[in-house]
C-alpha cells in the first residue's frame, strides 16, 4: 500500500494534469510556511488568481471507506488556514492578483479506484 504521501504527490500531479488540460497555468507547488501550506498556486483561462487544495485518497474493497469521498477531508479548521495563507501570498505577490477579478480558493478531490482509474472533481470557489 502507497504512503499517505506518495499517495498526496500522485493526486497533485494528477491535478496538475487535469488544471493544465482546462488551461490553467501553473505558477507553484507545494508553496509551505510555518503559518500555512499551498498545494497549487495557478491562474485560471481568465488570469483569475486560484489556490487549489488537492485532496485525493484510494478507494478499497472496506465498504466503510468506500463511502467516504475525498472532499470530505477538507475541515473547515484547513480551509480557514488555507484562507489566511492564500491572504498572505497574495498580498506579498500583489503583481499576480488581477485586479477586475481578485483570487479564490478550489477543491480538486480525486478517487483512485482498485482499477487505477480515477473520478475528479473540481470545486471551484470554495
Amino acid at each position: 500500500m502507497a504512503k499517505k504521501s506518495e499517495i498526496g504527490k500522485l493526486g497533485e500531479d494528477i491535478a496538475c494534469e487535469y488544471l493544465i488540460n482546462k488551461g490553467f497555468k501553473i505558477i507553484e507547488r507545494n508553496f509551505r510556511k510555518p503559518w500555512g501550506e499551498l498545494d497549487i498556486i495557478a491562474t485560471d483561462p481568465g488570469k483569475f488568481l486560484v489556490f487549489i487544495e488537492v485532496k485525493t485518497m484510494r478507494q478499497s474493497g472496506n465498504s466503510a471507506i468506500a463511502e467516504l469521498r475525498p472532499e470530505e477531508n477538507l475541515t473547515a479548521a484547513k480551509l480557514k488556514k488555507l484562507k489566511r495563507t492564500a491572504s498572505l501570498y497574495a498580498g506579498f505577490n500583489e503583481n499576480l492578483v488581477n485586479d477586475k477579478n481578485g483570487w479564490r480558493i478550489d477543491l480538486v478531490a480525486i478517487m483512485i479506484n482498485e482499477n487505477e482509474n480515477r473520478d475528479i472533481k473540481h470545486f471551484e470557489n470554495i
